[in-house]
């Protein structure tokens, strides 16, 4: 059984500016090539929703997973739907993120 998977617009956001600034540091293809992957690692929670930290201390029913060591995707699982909130790179400050 597969779940939807929506970005909210911050979660965008996030992807927008990690894409531009790997690609001014490493190059388009490099940061094409990365967001792809996160987006493949969002996508794959299609089929196991339930994966991650339970973090209801940053909001209720918000999981946390990371991404080749530099990333936490922030989500929530409601009924049929994963809501992908945040994608934050490095070691940015997961409650204030997700107060915004």
């Amino acid at each position: 059984m597969k779940y939807e998977i929506e970005f909210r617009p911050l979660a965008e956001v996030d992807l927008f500016n990690i894409y531009r600034y790997i690609a001014r540091r490493s190059g388009i293809d490099a940061a094409g090539s990365y967001v792809e992957r996160i987006g493949d690692a969002c996508q794959a929670l299609e089929l196991s929703p339930k994966r991650g930290t339970r973090r209801d201390d940053l909001g209720r029913g918000i999981r946390i997973i990371g991404f080749e060591r530099r990333i936490a995707i922030a989500f929530r699982v409601t009924g049929r739907k994963v809501e992908i909130m945040r994608v934050l790179y490095g070691g940015r400050d997961l409650g204030q993120a997700l107060k915004e």
